[in-house]
């Protein structure tokens, strides 16, 4: 073992046995200093928990690396001076804050309420958990100049996290994020002002559950149909979130009246007792669900990651087995169905737009395209679909977008991912549907026939420490200096590097991409019509790589067929790219 590095641990730890920290702190930290093996100690100080461009997040518990009120705190007072000086001269500055159900996230929520009213911010603090989409409803309606939401999302039950917003409702994006992690990076924990200006602090609630209701109600397209299959079958888990209670309610306030919730996952609880992670793009995740969907026969079964901004939906194959559809295949669906059926009721008027990520399905594009609505490619993150939403507000229509992480907004009142609101259009699309005599799963096959099968596939190569840090910088290098020239057995014909801002064609000719800034990303597409997307996490030790191949499908029973040649292809890619 780093004797250094021991005796660095061991110096910052002991700087946390001081009167500054609670006594439980402290003890956690003796505890630390006092175990031989020095592993913890080091994995809980060798660094400060990062304050990134979304905030924070981490493992709970005692140390500079690890998520606790005490670096909680010296985040908020960082965020409360740079509210204080970007909006200098405005008399209410206010705040909305929020959080999930996690361990501790209700103690750090009141942690950063207490810090912000005594800076003089004004602070909306909700009286319980509420999803993620409601944070940012809550920031435009009240017209606050920023907001923090306790959550670390889909993550495992060790974790908490800390997300910053601006006015606008979205995460904070440039100048003000790096803006802020200067604030952040100055302040020390004697500077942090942890006693309360009671005056400052209304506690919200009910009233914005109705406001927001109301909100999620303006996404609904076609109110008959839900008239005529409102007894579909719909069972629906939050993974013991905080879509318990909104999501149920939206549903009703959308007429549906057969909904049916997987009560073992209904009960509140930061350990997530029935799932061995709470992240909706896992399957297992949905086995509960599925089993209370065959005791009743249900049309198809939903649920909503912990803070309530992811979904997944699960619907019947020709066999009747369940289905989990992919966050590809659910951004599809639901912009086919957003496009295709507003133009056949009249509601389109000519000045719509879509988003999806560059890392999200191109038929999205290609359906948006046919039907001569404007779509756009934005980097991975909802922060650049809201980024996209607010250029263009009042003067062109929002009506959707997206992300393969299972991630979905179909409406501008919210600019972050939005489960409540989603969860209803989709039941809707069931709803129309089983009016046109289809499952979901149905239309999904009808609109590979009417646009293309396309196959996705996410390859995710994890390297920890700073050697596997220094492994994936040489790798995104490599790939610059020596492209792929062939992938799956198609020449590539393009390359699209977002650090250089670059698109460079198979005769070596180049163009600019037109993008807000640049990001360490790299695309390759084929002849063929394969595109290969890869980029470094920005969170874990890993990078990520995104394929999706194109195929033929001639028919709805060709489909497994279709996948099986698919899959063969994501193989040849992945031996070209020695993953």
């Amino acid at each position: 073992m780093d004797e250094q590095l021991v005796k660095q641990c061991t110096a910052e730890a002991q700087k946390w046995l001081t009167p500054a920290f609670d006594a439980e702190t402290q003890a956690e930290v003796k505890a630390l200093l006092d175990n031989e093996d020095k592993t913890a100690l080091i994995d809980a100080f060798y660094q400060n928990l990062e304050f990134g461009t979304g905030g924070l997040r981490g493992i709970m518990g005692a140390g500079t690396n690890r998520m606790n009120k005490y670096i909680v705190g010296m985040a908020t007072q960082g965020f409360a001076n740079y509210i204080n000086k970007a909006f200098a001269g405005k008399k209410d500055i206010s705040v909305v804050v929020g959080h999930d159900c996690r361990n501790n996230s209700r103690l750090f929520a009141e942690t950063v309420a207490d810090i912000f009213s005594a800076n003089g911010i004004k602070v909306y603090l909700f009286e319980s958990l509420r999803p993620t989409p409601e944070i940012s409803f809550a920031i435009r309606q009240l017209g606050a100049q920023a907001g923090v939401n306790i959550t670390a999302s889909h993550n495992p039950r060790e974790y908490n996290g800390y997300k910053a917003y601006w006015d606008d409702g979205a995460q904070v994006l440039s100048p003000h994020d790096t803006g802020i992690i200067d604030e952040v990076n100055k302040v020390t924990i004697d500077q942090v002002k942890f006693t309360p200006n009671e005056e400052l602090i209304q506690i919200i609630g009910g009233e914005m559950d109705m406001d927001y209701l109301d909100a999620v109600k303006e996404t609904l397209i076609d109110q008959e149909v839900i008239k005529r299959q409102k007894d579909l079958c719909i069972v629906y888990s939050p993974l013991h979130g905080t879509g318990r209670v909104i999501i149920p309610a939206a549903l009703r306030t959308w007429g549906f009246q057969n909904i049916n919730v997987v009560k073992e996952q209904m009960v509140i609880d930061g350990n997530f007792p029935t799932v061995v992670s709470p992240n909706p793009e896992n399957s297992e995740a949905m086995t509960l669900g599925m089993k209370l969907g065959d005791r009743l026969n249900a049309d198809l079964v939903l649920a909503s990651d912990p803070d309530a901004d992811r979904l997944a939906v699960v619907c019947r194959d020709p066999k009747g087995q369940w289905c989990i559809l992919n966050g590809n295949q659910t951004a599809l669906m639901l912009s086919y169905y957003i496009i295709e059926n507003k133009k056949k009721l009249g509601q389109l008027k000519g000045n719509e737009f879509m988003v999806k990520t560059i890392v999200t399905t191109e038929t999205i594009a290609d359906i948006a395209k046919r039907n001569n609505v404007e779509y756009r490619d934005v980097y991975t993150g909802f922060k650049w679909i809201a980024r996209e939403i607010k250029i263009d507000e009042g003067k062109k229509k929002y009506i959707g977008g997206g992300e393969e992480s299972f991630g979905y907004l179909p409406y501008d009142k919210v600019r972050d991912k939005d489960s409540p609101a989603s969860i209803c259009l989709l039941c809707e699309i069931a709803a129309w549907a089983k009016d046109n005599g289809m499952t979901l799963y149905d239309l999904l096959m009808k609109i590979y026939l009417d646009y293309g099968f396309a196959y996705q596939s996410a390859v995710s190569v994890v390297k920890p420490g700073k050697t596997g840090a220094d492994e994936i910088k040489k790798m995104m290098e490599d790939f610059r200096v020596c492209p792929p020239k062939t992938l799956g057995g198609s020449p590539v014909t393009l390359i699209k590097d977002y650090k250089t801002l670059k698109a460079t064609n198979a005769d070596g000719s180049q163009t600019d991409l037109e993008m807000p800034a640049t990001s360490n990303v790299l695309q390759w597409f084929t002849e063929d019509g394969t595109k290969i997307s890869v980029r470094p996490s920005g969170t874990e030790p890993k990078i990520k790589f995104y394929v999706e191949v194109k195929g033929e499908m001639e028919c709805a029973k060709c489909y497994d067929s279709a996948v099986k040649t698919a899959e063969e292809k994501v193989k040849a890619i992945k031996k070209d790219l020695n993953l």
